[in-house]
């Protein structure tokens, strides 16, 4: 099955990114895409003057308009949609970190909220965000049962390994991975790996340009990166085979080899 990855640059207006969105969901479908996946925080871009209560302000539910614009687009063009958005939450001026995946028919499937914030290098999400008390169960969707999880997920191999076991052949990563000293290099080698230790394809959307770095990536089972979308504002295409994962977990039977009987001997 093929998906179409979208590299995107979020600008600071909702609206303006509502319209590329649904116009990259329209050339996916029109390339024969069954499913298109796009960054964290396509929403809006979040600068670092705007105060949480503003962004409390400006967070919708999952039937606010901006997912429910999604979904119609999704209906229309026949295809499934992963994406993500500022959802709002009881906590006064916090917000989640929430991805979705919207059927072909145009109803939300599956929900996520980011359990990991980013409270690293100098960053501190919690300030502006709580997090998901939840790992999501994987959702069947065209291209294999799907694992969620949202970009400083990445680097907490239990997460993946979690999803994994738990019957992801695919991990779909929307991310907005900050620029930096060694990060692209840590980008590139946590994706690989989360793809070879758990035998399964990663498909991980990044935003590009502001802080961000791009470089969108589909890895498959064996660690073969097939996408690498450099540093362009576009949608690239990758075709997913399940077989791949069946054969890479046969030959190399990570999960299976697993020894949960003797890890929990060792103690601290």
């Amino acid at each position: 099955m093929k998906v179409g990855v979208v590299q995107f640059k979020a600008s600071t207006k909702k609206e303006d990114n509502l319209k590329k969105i649904i116009s990259y969901i329209s050339k996916a479908s029109s390339k024969n895409a069954t499913l298109c996946a796009f960054p964290e925080f396509i929403m809006f871009y979040t600068n670092s003057s705007q105060t949480a209560k503003q962004l409390a302000n400006l967070a919708e539910t999952i039937k606010g308009n901006f997912v429910t614009t999604i979904a119609k687009a999704a209906k229309i063009n026949h295809i499934q949609v992963i994406g993500s958005f500022y959802e709002k939450s009881r906590k006064k001026d916090r917000v989640y970190d929430t991805s979705f995946v919207v059927n072909e028919s145009g109803r939300v499937i599956s929900t996520y909220r980011k359990i990991h914030l980013y409270d690293a290098l100098g960053f501190k999400e919690s300030d502006k965000m709580v997090s998901g008390s939840k790992i999501t169960k994987p959702v069947k969707t065209s291209l294999g049962k799907v694992g969620m999880m949202i970009c400083y997920d990445l680097r907490f191999p239990e997460m993946a390994r979690s999803l994994a076991v738990a019957g992801s052949e695919v991990l779909v990563v929307p991310s907005a991975w900050v620029k930096g000293n060694m990060k692209e290099e840590h980008w590139i080698t946590i994706n690989k790996t989360r793809a070879i230790e758990n035998g399964c394809y990663v498909i991980a959307p990044d935003q590009v340009g502001n802080i961000y770095c791009g470089r969108s990536l589909v890895v498959d089972p064996y660690g073969k990166i097939l996408l690498d979308m450099k540093k362009k504002q576009c949608i690239g295409f990758v075709n997913i085979d399940l077989n791949k994962v069946k054969k890479i977990r046969k030959i190399l039977p990570l999960l299976k080899n697993r020894r949960t009987d003797i890890y929990p001997t060792l103690k601290a």
